[in-house]
């Protein structure tokens, strides 16, 4: 039995255990507000996201850390991962795992050596990676699936995009997309550029949420494009570009950590508070 708030019945769901839980110019694209129809469509999402955090204890046969499943109300598979607290992920994307590498040419061949990723978050994601990706195929072949959704808040963000680069270059007849939750920055400016031209992405930031605007973009890290920032009086606003610098968006409105509230990492999105 599923969680009774999770939108939509994942009829079919597939548990993995982790082991531990050139940029476009923003300035002159103009910021808009997301309606009330566009924020909602977010939610069964943020709750796929919320989900991962659940323990054994609730979620029966699963093994937390992350899931695979299928959701018919969304017409999609859905991979789900599982982030950690804020204080674990600034210390996980600011320590020598913050170093730079090329991605792993067996989980993702034919990327270019340009393309540089958080070597930190690559091992977290080459310790699911052959389950998710079995575990996808069997859920395509199960139900005839022909859309992907990977979702994940924190570390479980950074780990969704990985294999939302990961999977399309293992998977070909489906169509991929990405939605990340207080998301980290993941790789260099050329990994940024090749998500923008490769894979839709939504990453979602809460207010003052420091966990976005790390690792620093000094030590070379960018963020695709894809952001909605929601501001402090609930508006949710779409950010053109990477790393817009608009105070209505999270790098300007955060411009460091001491400048963050740790508690508006886990939400709300639309009254999604992430965790089981």
């Amino acid at each position: 039995m599923l969680p009774p708030r999770l939108p939509g019945i994942l009829t079919f769901v597939l548990a993995f255990r982790a082991a531990n839980a050139g940029p476009t110019n923003s300035r002159r694209q103009s910021i808009t507000p997301l309606s009330s129809s566009e924020i909602a469509a977010f939610k069964p999402f943020s709750y796929f996201a919320s989900t991962a955090y659940c323990n054994p204890s609730v979620t029966i046969n699963w093994s937390c850390g992350g899931y695979v499943g299928y959701s018919p109300s969304q017409e999609s598979v859905i991979v789900a991962h599982q982030g950690t607290n804020p204080s674990k992920i600034q210390a996980d994307a600011t320590d020598v795992d913050a170093l730079l590498e090329n991605l792993d040419s067996t989980l993702f061949p034919g990327v270019d050596s340009s393309v540089e990723v958080h070597s930190g978050f690559a091992g977290e994601q080459a310790k699911t990676a052959p389950d998710v990706l079995s575990a996808v195929n069997t859920v395509i072949s199960t139900y005839g699936a022909t859309q992907v959704t990977i979702v994940g808040h924190s570390l479980g963000a950074a780990i969704a995009l990985l294999d939302g680069v990961c999977l399309p270059l293992q998977i070909s007849g489906v169509s991929f997309r990405m939605i990340g939750y207080g998301m980290p920055r993941v790789g260099n400016q050329a990994f940024a550029n090749y998500i923008d031209a490769h894979l839709a992405v939504t990453h979602i930031n809460n207010k003052e949420d420091f966990v976005p605007i790390i690792p620093g973009m000094f030590l070379g890290y960018r963020h695709p494009s894809g952001e909605v920032h929601i501001m402090d009086n609930g508006q949710w606003v779409s950010c053109p570009g990477q790393d817009n610098p608009s105070t209505e968006c999270i790098v300007g409105d955060v411009p460091n950590v001491f400048d963050g509230v740790e508690s508006d990492h886990d939400g709300p999105y639309d009254t999604v508070e992430m965790g089981c």
